[in-house]
């Protein structure tokens, strides 16, 4: 190793150690006969001396560092003259009377100052460019730190709960009945595509036909809609699926790992159980399925700085909005579509609604039935966001057929888009249910972030341009005809 130690590790207690330490110079102070530097890596600074003599070649190239130069040095822990003392960090009691020092690589001008007082003035798009710039500052590092601990959190909580992690394609079909699909041509196939998943939807409810009656993955998902604040192209959730369940399961289950989390993170109780309140509760009182919890009960904790130094959002409340309707119109396609998705089921008690619809009833956008179907679907709200979406599956394939009835999709559209779950559901498919946390917006509501790209390490911007890689970007005619692609030309 070229350390012994990292740069937020020693204390009064290593006192005259010899130590070898690696990082980035943060600042650089010359006061004549005696250079200061603060030595900065991830885990923290060091202050470090250089003194003329004894070894006046080791003081002479300390007067030649610049901001961000990376060096090695070694030297001797003392502790710090009375008075001089930093208690705002965890070194700050001791510091490095340098013995040697090399520079292991030069840093050229910098686009802009890393440390907190100029940071302000620095736009996004330049932050961006410099992504690696951007991430040195304590700030930005302790949110992926902070992100890194939750995300173990959450994984610990349901391992112990028998979850399996389980990985689902990259690659896969397109069924377009969301957001539009990224796709991807196939040189191995001309003329054919894969798309790039949206959720993992139908293939972890093939999971639970296929026995795996846990699962979680922390997956990529990818949507081509158009960007604000909270949306990225791609972005990060928590896809859970458990078979033989019920809402209140899922309920109290998600309830208690997000305890779990917050307790090992934070250091702080949440007050369980969450508010639970209806669809039309909600919309009849607050008027919005994404009620802000200002009337609910406070489940409200804070960090604890000794355990986390990242900020944190002083207060979170927490709800469930359940009973959603299952079907909605769309006017411009003249159509009855799924709220949620078309696997979503109905309430057992509203089925019957459901079969008692004529052919004609099924294309009237005035249907009372219809409108008054309920879904099995459920929100997690958190500070009038909504955090988590899921629900409880179709697993009848008759049911199914009728919903896809419903929503304009012939046996033959059904067997094209959704066959591969379709014939799963031939051979046993148990009752499931699931849910999914977009992690990117939980984490941007915890830190009191204004966009998600501020939780996300090498974001996007509102055109879907990364400012790092310059992507997207053009491709080589080689490129194309491999794929049997021809651009067409710009008029």
């Amino acid at each position: 190793m070229l350390r012994t130690h990292t740069c937020g590790q020693l204390n009064e207690k290593d006192t005259n150690r010899e130590v070898v330490l690696c990082g980035w110079v943060a600042s650089r102070r010359d006061h004549g006969k005696i250079i200061f530097i603060d030595l900065r890596d991830r885990y923290g600074i060091t202050q470090v001396v250089f003194l003329p003599k004894p070894n006046v070649s080791v003081y002479e190239k300390a007067k030649k560092l610049h901001s961000e130069d990376v060096v090695r040095l070694q030297g001797k822990v003392n502790p710090r003259p009375k008075g001089t003392e930093n208690p705002k960090i965890s070194t700050g009691l001791i510091e490095i009377t340098a013995q040697n020092l090399e520079i292991l690589n030069s840093s050229q001008e910098l686009p802009f100052e890393i440390e907190d007082a100029m940071y302000t003035e620095v736009g996004e798009d330049v932050r961006l460019v410099h992504r690696y710039l951007d991430l040195r500052r304590k700030p930005v590092t302790e949110r992926f730190i902070l992100r890194h601990k939750l995300n173990q959190a959450f994984r610990s909580f349901l391992n112990s709960k028998d979850f399996l992690e389980m990985e689902t394609p990259y690659l896969s079909k397109s069924t377009p009945e969301g957001a539009r699909d990224f796709l991807v041509p196939s040189r191995l196939n001309p003329h054919k595509f894969y798309a790039l998943p949206q959720s993992p939807q139908l293939f972890k409810q093939i999971l639970m036909v296929a026995g795996i009656d846990k699962y979680y993955q922390f997956v990529r998902c990818f949507r081509d809609e158009d960007l604000r604040k909270d949306r990225q192209p791609e972005f990060t959730q928590l896809d859970l699926e458990m078979s033989f369940i019920e809402e209140p399961d899922l309920f109290a289950l998600m309830e208690e790992m997000i305890a779990y989390a917050f307790g090992e993170v934070f250091g702080k109780e949440v007050k369980l159980p969450f508010p639970r309140i209806s669809y039309q509760e909600a919309m009849e009182k607050y008027g919005s399925d994404k009620p802000d919890g200002q009337e609910f009960a406070c489940c409200a904790f804070s960090a604890n700085p000794s355990k986390q130094g990242a900020e944190v959002q002083e207060s979170l409340r927490f709800a469930w909005v359940f009973d959603f309707p299952l079907f909605e119109y769309n006017h411009e396609e003249g159509r009855w579509q799924a709220c949620h998705h078309p696997f979503t089921s109905p309430k057992e008690e509203d089925v019957e609604l459901l079969n008692s619809l004529g052919d004609k009833e099924v294309t009237d956008q005035h249907s009372k039935n219809l409108s008054r179907v309920r879904a099995r679907s459920y929100d997690l709200i958190c500070n009038g966001q909504e955090i988590a979406s899921g629900s409880v599956r179709i697993h009848s394939p008759d049911l199914q057929k009728k919903i896809f009835k419903i929503l304009g999709i012939s046996d033959r559209a059904a067997s094209r888009k959704f066959g591969f779950l379709l014939r799963a559901f031939q051979y046993g498919a148990p009752p499931h249910g699931g849910i999914a946390f977009g992690l990117d917006r939980l984490y941007a509501i915890i830190g009191g972030c204004e966009s998600i790209r501020d939780v996300i390490v090498f974001p996007k911007t509102q055109k879907g341009i990364c400012p790092l890689s310059d992507a997207p970007s053009g491709v080589e005619e080689r490129q194309l005809k491999e794929l049997s692609l021809k651009l067409k030309e710009e008029k």
